[in-house]
């Protein structure tokens, strides 16, 4: 059903994969959007460890939301530019694509806890974390993405 990447010595690891969806602070979540045009909106992302799925916070209606509701699959993707080398100009460029479906999280008390763990890769500002999940938590959808099909790869620019 996916396809296989077409450049295999440039492919990343499984573990590699992983440990870019979990540090790299925000990727893009591609949607199929109003008329059949692509949706792609930048978000923050969880990674959670314990059942393998991504998750994404936002607001309760707007393009993303109405997306989601006409197709929950998706895409998602996480670019992590490595540090140019003195003398260099050739960056080399990891990212990682996550195809899968979409569900929304109903249970609020899972909401806010996904919601504090994604709060804790920006800040470990506890005082801020409650303020802001105190606030915005009752107008707060989490989407989780079961992933159906990882992949990822490394691209040196030349």
């Amino acid at each position: 059903m996916f396809r296989e990447m077409r450049r295999a010595g440039e492919a990343l690891s499984r573990e590699e994969c992983i440990r870019l969806l979990t540090e790299e602070p925000r990727g893009v979540l591609s949607l199929l959007g109003d008329e059949g045009y692509p949706y792609g909106v930048p978000l923050n992302q969880y990674y959670c460890p314990e059942d393998g799925a991504l998750y994404f916070h936002g607001g309760l209606s707007g393009h993303r939301v109405d997306a989601f509701h006409r197709c929950d699959k998706a895409s998602f993707c996480v670019c992590a530019p490595e540090a140019l080398p003195p003398g260099e100009w050739m960056r080399r460029v990891k990212s990682v694509v996550v195809f899968g479906r979409l569900e929304e999280v109903e249970d609020r008390v899972e909401v806010m806890r996904i919601c504090r763990l994604l709060c804790l890769k920006f800040t470990r500002d506890e005082e801020y974390i409650r303020r802001e999940i105190q606030q915005a938590g009752p107008r707060t959808m989490l989407l989780r993405m079961r992933p159906e099909h990882i992949s990822g790869k490394t691209i040196r620019e030349s």
